[in-house]
């Protein structure tokens, strides 16, 4: 199942919804790299695994405020759902899509 591509995420926290995009790359090497956007910021996707359809991430983030983030989300097709974890906070739920990938016309 390929990950691959572009993801619009809404995290539902208790401070109300916070909207990203993910950016996840496979490397020559077949590796996932990725990043995310969001809140005014760029940061960069550590641990990233794929498990059959369960996709994983760590990333820290500084807006609204400093949090180590895991997230834990099951892919099917061009939707994730899921959680995003910070500390011994409760997580919080997780849900995306994937943009369509763009042509490029000549």
């Amino acid at each position: 199942m390929s990950v691959e591509g572009t993801w619009n995420l809404s995290v539902s926290t208790p401070i109300g919804k916070i909207k990203a995009v993910v950016e996840l790359r496979r490397q020559n090497d077949g590796t996932l790299t990725g990043v995310a956007h969001g809140t005014g910021e760029e940061v960069p996707l550590s641990d990233i695994a794929l498990d059959g359809g369960r996709l994983t991430w760590k990333q820290a983030i500084t807006t609204p405020m400093r949090l180590n983030l895991a997230f834990d989300v099951t892919v099917d097709g061009d939707t994730l759902n899921g959680t995003s974890k910070a500390g011994r906070l409760p997580a919080s739920m997780v849900t995306g899509e994937r943009r369509p990938a763009v042509e490029h016309q000549a």
